[in-house]
């Protein structure tokens, strides 16, 4: 396949290498291997359970030790929130009041999520918010019927003149009503969250990664609320910002695998959703990093809880990423016994739940050495786990390559055949459910930064259909930040309660007992 001068220039302005572009049209043409799922990782095969002694050994660690480490809070917060308005943009576009009632439209088109926001509208953060609005231009909300008030309600939030909510950031949205005078957004709780496990020494640093054109936005927030929460938290806030690089784009076909053309001629490129953040999480140096999505935040009153659950897992990386750093300079020794190999083996499998190869037990002394260095010398990530009750997303598995070799994995539904009947049937009896609840140590036993690049595991891309001026498309995401992104890392399972995991996919979640305030 030849570009044109015109591709080309397009191309390299984007950072890209045109070798870079076929080779992602050659995953288009060949597809992505589907994941291998041995079994789902549950309590005691992967997954670690907690009790009252284990969790108050890693807080006390945790605490006894996050003065001597750097700490950050990274926070992927690039999208907008148009999807947490589907059912609503809907809405708005398709009813009218004078032809069918609210009831009919709802039956009709089978979209119960509008009952719930009809009967929760007035427990929402931006309740009293869209009525100062309205009476502003002289609107009589009280007066109206009902269902004209929800279909107002609803126009006033989404329309581009007015609150334009699906076109905003989700982080700067209200996301909790704390009094009259005090609205709260997502990006507010995290801060007050990171005062309370990803601060030390009295200063607490946030990364979030953004789209560039809401740099403004999210500076102006914090600049509004920056003297009241350093005031009630007594912690200084140290906030930085990055964006999706445009070198990580993916370049969109047609459904013959063709590169897809604008109107003006142009090749369409398309960002290739959170795996591409893996740079911007390369770019930072810190010794833990906590990692949490930018809607999974709760009010105040829970807070505490969520606090506890980040600072066992924090905990649980310090003791393992302390005994791993011990054994690597022991592998560094020119002599090692018997025993120490054992003790070492122990290790990986029962401390890191890293299963030895069938072949390891041939190996010489020096290749043994290799082996085990190899396994112990990579990035750590602590994953929280949620048991699972229906949420659509990615879970725990072990995982098994082409070589036979297994680890344990978090895997989305998408990357599982699911039409081979072995491989549904384990994903359906899967226990648990990842929440993006994670902690990393991302350098080695000799302090220096890994290049997380060299931990991709690049097979595990994703390839969706989409449509653009109403054609259709084949996109390709880059593997999942969480996902294939992390594949290579040392990956350790830990159960932690539902109440750590609080996404607002939906703006009927804002209706949720952790996102209401009980007065």
């Amino acid at each position: 396949m030849k570009f044109s001068k015109k591709d080309i220039k397009q191309i390299e302005s984007k950072g890209l290498s045109q070798e870079e572009v076929l080779k992602q049209i050659d995953l288009f043409k060949t597809g992505i291997p589907f994941t291998n799922i041995s079994e789902a990782a549950t309590i005691g095969s992967g997954i670690i359970a907690l009790n009252d002694e284990s969790i108050n050994e890693f807080v006390e660690l945790f605490e006894s030790e996050k003065d001597n480490k750097s700490l950050l809070k990274f926070v992927p917060a690039s999208g907008a929130a148009t999807r947490m308005f589907k059912f609503l943009f809907q809405f708005v576009s398709q009813y009218n009041s004078k032809e069918q009632s609210l009831n009919s439209y709802i039956n009709k088109n089978k979209i119960k999520e509008l009952s719930l926001f009809m009967v929760g509208m007035e427990k929402f953060p931006f309740y009293r918010q869209i009525l100062e609005l309205l009476k502003s231009k002289g609107i009589k909300f009280e007066a109206l019927t009902n269902q004209e008030k929800v279909w107002l309600f609803a126009k006033t939030m989404l329309d581009e003149n007015e609150l334009n909510f699906g076109n905003q950031p989700k982080g700067i949205l209200p996301f909790h009503e704390y009094k009259k005078d005090h609205v709260s957004t997502a990006f507010e709780e995290h801060l007050y969250e990171a005062a309370m496990y990803a601060s030390s020494k009295g200063l607490a640093k946030l990364h979030f990664t953004i789209s560039e054109i809401h740099k403004d936005k999210f500076t102006e927030e914090f600049k509004n609320i920056q003297k009241n929460i350093e005031q009630n938290t007594g912690v200084t806030f140290d906030i930085s910002f990055s964006y999706q690089q445009q070198s990580t784009d993916t370049i969109a076909v047609t459904l013959k695998n063709k590169p897809f053309k604008e109107t003006d001629g142009s090749l369409l490129f398309r960002p290739s959703g959170h795996g591409a953040l893996i740079k911007n999480l390369n770019a930072l140096d810190s010794d833990i990093i906590f990692v949490k999505n930018i809607d999974n935040v709760v009010v105040y009153k829970y807070k505490e809880e969520v606090a506890k659950y980040k600072k066992v897992l924090a905990g649980i990386l310090i003791k393992l990423q302390s005994k791993t750093f011990e054994y690597l300079h022991v592998l560094d020794t020119d002599d090692i016994s018997e025993s120490t190999f054992k003790t070492i083996e122990d290790f990986l499998t029962s401390g890191l739940n890293i299963k030895i190869s069938d072949e390891y037990k041939k190996y010489a002394d020096r290749y043994k050495v290799e082996y085990l260095q190899e396994k112990l010398n990579r990035p750590i990530r602590i994953c929280g786990m949620v048991k699972n009750e229906g949420e659509p997303g990615g879970g725990p598995f072990w995982v098994k390559d082409q070589k036979s070799n297994q680890s344990l994995q978090i895997v989305e539904s998408a990357q599982i055949d699911l039409d081979n009947k072995t491989q549904f049937e384990i994903l359906k009896n899967a226990t648990h459910f990842n929440p993006v609840d994670l902690v990393c140590g991302v350098k080695n036993y000799k302090g220096e930064k890994f290049d997380l690049e060299n931990y991709v595991d690049h097979n595990a891309a994703f390839i969706t259909q989409k449509t653009k001026n109403g054609k259709d498309l084949k996109a390709l995401e880059l593997p999942g930040l969480w996902n294939g992104s992390m594949a290579d890392w040392t990956t350790i399972f830990v159960e932690v309660p539902i109440i750590t995991f609080n996404p607002v996919k939906t703006v009927n979640d804002l209706l949720k007992g952790p996102h209401q305030i009980k007065e």
